[in-house]
C-alpha cells in the first residue's frame, strides 16, 4: 500500500502546493494527521498517527533541510522538501510509536509563517532559535503521547538538529542519524560553499553527548554527506565513548533508506 502511494507521490509536481500535498498524501495513506505546533519563536508542523497511543518511549523523526536554495545565490521562499524522506522513514517505523517533525517553516500555509525568514533554512538552519523551536515542539509531542523517554532519528540536516537536541535534553535514550550533517563546518568546506554563520555545530557538542547511545548511518556512495563527516564527528569523542557509525554499501544520500529501513532499524538497539 505505502509503496503504491510513494510511486503516486513521486509523480506530483514540485511547486509549493505540490510539495505540501505530497506529505499530506503519504501521511493520509497511513492514517496520520497534520499538527501545527506553537513552538516559538518559529512555527513548526508535525505529522502523527490519528489515533494517538500512549507510549513510554516515543521515537521522533526529524526532517532534513528541505528546499533551502533554488540556486547557489537564490534561497527558496518555502523550505518544504521535494521528498519528505524522514516522513517516509517515520511511516515505516516498527516497532513502537513514532511521530514526525518537520523543520521550522516547512509545510506552512499562508498566514502561518510567523517569524519565518530565509536565514532559518539557509545560513541559520541550526541556529539557537531553530534548536529552541525544535526543542519546544519535541516537548509538545512527548506530552501528547504521555512519553517519558525519547528516541530521535534525524535525516540529513535533521541529524544535526537531533544531535543538538540530544545535547540539551535529559530524556533522550538514543540518537540515530541517517546521512546526518554532524559537522557543518566540514560539510561546507567539502562543498565549497559559504559557512553556516549563526548555526550551532554538533561536532562541538561531544562533551554533552557523551553517554547518549548513538548510531549514525552513512551511505557508502553519498557524495552530499560523505562518511568522513560522520567519522570526524566521532573522532572528537574519547575512544570509550565513540559513537557507532554504520557505512552501508550501495546507499547514497537518498537511496535506499526508505526501502530498507525496517531491517536497518532492527539493528539500532544500543
Amino acid at each position: 500500500m505505502l509503496l503504491s502511494v510513494l510511486l503516486l507521490a513521486a509523480c506530483i509536481g514540485q511547486g509549493r502546493d505540490d510539495r505540501h500535498a505530497r506529505a499530506a498524501t503519504l501521511a493520509a495513506a497511513r492514517n496520520w494527521q497534520r499538527l501545527h505546533l506553537a513552538a516559538s519563536p518559529l512555527p513548526m508542523i508535525a505529522y502523527v498517527p490519528t489515533a494517538i497511543t500512549a507510549a513510554e518511549t516515543l521515537t521522533v523523526y526529524i526532517e532534513g533541510d528541505g528546499l533551502a536554495w533554488l540556486s547557489r545565490s537564490h534561497p527558496s521562499d518555502d523550505p518544504t522538501p521535494r521528498r519528505p524522506l524522514a516522513l517516509e522513514l517515520a511511516l515505516q517505523h516498527v516497532p513502537g510509536v513514532a511521530a514526525y517533525l518537520g523543520r521550522p517553516c516547512q509545510y506552512l500555509d499562508a498566514g502561518e509563517t510567523g517569524n519565518c525568514a530565509p536565514a532559518y533554512w539557509t545560513s541559520r538552519r541550526f541556529s539557537p532559535e531553530v534548536v529552541e523551536s525544535s526543542n519546544r515542539a519535541i516537548s509538545t509531542l512527548k506530552e501528547s503521547f504521555g512519553a517519558t523517554k525519547l528516541v530521535l532519528v534525524g535525516y540529513s540536516g535533521g541529524g544535526a538538529i537531533a544531535a543538538l537536541l540530544a545535547a540539551r535534553r535529559q530524556d533522550i535514550v538514543q540518537l540515530v542519524t541517517v546521512a546526518g550533517n554532524l559537522d557543518h563546518h566540514l560539510w561546507t568546506r567539502h562543498h565549497g560553499v559559504l559557512p553556516l554563520d549563526g548555526s550551532l555545530n554538533p561536532a562541538l557538542e561531544w562533551r554533552r553527548l557523551q553517554g547518549v547511545p548513538q548510531l549514525h548511518f552513512v551511505g557508502a556512495d553519498d557524495r552530499n554527506m560523505p562518511a568522513r563527516i560522520a567519522t570526524a564527528y566521532a573522532s572528537a569523542f574519547p575512544a570509550s565513548e565513540r559513537p557507532r557509525i554504520r557505512i552501508v554499501p550501495g546507499f547514497n544520500h537518498v537511496c535506499c533508506w526508505v526501502e530498507r529501513w525496517p531491517e536497518l532499524y532492527e539493528g539500532t538497539a544500543p
